[in-house]
């Protein structure tokens, strides 16, 4: 795993210390989320750019470009959608028998 170190400004520290607290995350965790997703969305957005390229310079593989897209984004949301929809298994502690 890589380490990567980051200095923050005291108004952006303390916001990311109390959302983490509200999250129940270390900073860190949540820091990687934050980057995971942002990464994400740019290449998201590098894709849908390379749609409109594509459609705009009326190349024949932009239909198939955009499928591509629509499926990743679909699969995206039914693992989404799936994760919100499977109830917490409830903890029930066991009793010791005497």
């Amino acid at each position: 795993m890589g380490t990567l170190n980051v200095r923050l400004d005291d108004e952006l520290d303390r916001r990311l210390a109390r959302e983490a607290g509200v999250a129940a995350q270390t900073r860190s965790e949540l820091a990687r989320d934050a980057i995971a997703a942002y990464l994400d969305q740019r290449e998201r957005d590098r894709f849908r750019a390379e749609i409109a390229r594509a459609a705009r310079a009326d190349r024949g593989d932009a239909l198939a470009i955009a499928e591509e897209a629509l499926r990743t984004d679909n699969e995206s949301l039914d693992l989404a959608e799936r994760a919100l929809r499977q109830p917490a298994a409830p903890y029930r502690a066991r009793r010791k028998k005497r």
